[in-house]
């Protein structure tokens, strides 16, 4: 068979996260576990937030979407990475650039939607007279638009830039997922173009979100630190410290994977990199947020009190 999209290419083989033989059911229930927890998770946040008008918020309307984008890009995911572990690793061409898409457009939505996230914070505690003008209704929908449509240019221009790729050395991928770096080894055509497109992109929604929201939260240290009573620092710092730890997790997962030079660094180590944010993250971050917020807390339990007296 002649490999190329000029060719007779049909399909790609998925290696999966390993191939020890030994290791492929203990993984199965232990991703099957997580992508389980991550659906629930997520959906039960959605849920809560729909159903308790106090939670309507600025905040809340981010988390909401935020909770929307990771139960989509695990979902585009995880199905497949199972299905390795079951020996099932074929994925057709067509299928392989429609997770490459689907993948490439929530990333990028979740870097946006961090990004607002962190400026309705530093309005609500920089600017708090100003905040129901600042986040109104009107500028929330704008960020949102904004956020989905930059993910639509950005998903567009990786899918785009790899559709006009050759592929003659194999049909192979060493991943768990169509993702860019393990595709582009695969090329036989030249990449320069698709890695030009990956370091504009990826810079601009990693670095460029990650300087706004690092000023973003150095303003707040800094109002934070002119807070004379103990208890308001500590209310401060709370409605904080949950974004603080899924940005951390995210964008720094998502910056050493591919803000570095393709050839550099073994495949293996890319993904055990990518199931931070691809796996672990959209696992996580309903905890964080439920755990670490006392809004969260107490609309649950007056739904859960609702629910079990009616």
């Amino acid at each position: 068979m002649a490999l190329g999209n000029d060719s007779s290419l049909t399909e790609f083989i998925l290696l999966g996260l390993t191939q020890e033989p030994e290791l492929q059911l203990p993984l199965f229930f232990i991703f099957l576990g997580i992508y389980m927890v991550t659906v629930v998770g997520n959906i039960g946040l959605i849920i809560l937030i729909g159903l308790n008008p106090h939670l309507h918020t600025p905040m809340y309307y981010f988390l909401f979407n935020l909770s929307s984008i990771d139960l989509c890009y695990s979902s585009v995911i995880t199905p497949k990475m199972l299905m390795s572990f079951a020996n099932q690793h074929v994925i057709s061409y067509a299928g392989c650039m429609a997770q490459l898409y689907f993948f490439s457009f929530f990333v990028i939505d979740e870097c946006c939607i961090l990004t607002s996230m962190a400026y309705d914070r530093y309005v609500a505690i920089c600017k708090s007279l100003l905040y129901k003008v600042t986040m109104s209704h009107q500028v929330c929908l704008l960020l949102t638009v904004g956020s989905y449509a930059m993910g639509l240019v950005g998903a567009t221009a990786h899918t785009g830039c790899m559709l006009r790729l050759s592929f003659c050395d194999g049909n192979i991928i060493n991943h768990y997922m169509c993702d860019i770096p393990p595709l582009l080894r695969l090329s036989c055509t030249s990449t320069y173009i698709n890695e030009l497109v990956v370091f504009i992109v990826v810079g601009i929604n990693v670095i460029v979100p990650s300087l706004t929201i690092s000023i973003s939260y150095t303003l707040i240290l800094s109002s934070i630190l002119r807070i004379r009573s103990t208890e308001g620092r500590s209310k401060a710092f709370s409605t904080c410290s949950s974004h603080i730890i899924v940005v951390s997790l995210f964008f720094g997962s998502s910056a050493f994977m591919y803000l570095k030079p393709f050839p550099a660094g073994s495949l293996d180590q890319d993904k055990v990199t990518t199931v931070f944010y691809t796996i672990v993250g959209p696992m996580m971050n309903p905890f964080i947020y439920s755990l670490r917020n006392k809004d969260v807390q107490v609309a649950l339990s007056k739904t859960l009190r609702k629910k079990l007296f009616c």
